[in-house]
């Protein structure tokens, strides 16, 4: 069953968030190259992904956990969802992003 078991949040740099989640929270995060980190230690995570992009910068990013991304991909299509993102690979696994009927953008994705 497809569960939102991840959140991603625009920062300004991954490493001043980092320092402020690990200091308020006690949490630890894997580092994915310079620019993103992940906290993988609850029942949902927390990605930090340092960005410039204005148009990333302004929206946080719901994440869909799936079995199957091919399928997922067809099920959003079909049930009205506007592909934004095609299928990409990143550490971890593969996602592509959506927007819903109503504007809003979310990801899916398979671990690998």
């Amino acid at each position: 069953m497809p569960k939102l078991d991840y959140v991603e949040l625009p920062v300004a740099t991954a490493e001043n968030a980092v320092r402020f989640y690990s200091e308020a929270f006690g949490w630890d995060f894997t580092r994915y190259g310079p620019g993103y980190a992940s906290y993988e230690g609850g029942p949902s995570h927390l990605g930090l992904d340092g960005t410039d992009d204005p148009k990333k910068a302004a929206a946080i990013l719901p994440v869909i956990r799936v079995e199957n991304l091919e399928d997922a991909y067809s099920s959003v299509v079909a049930a009205g969802g506007t592909v934004s993102q095609e299928i990409f690979a990143f550490p971890g696994g593969r996602r592509f992003h959506f927007t819903d009927p109503d504007g809003h953008e979310l990801g899916c994705y398979q671990p690998a």
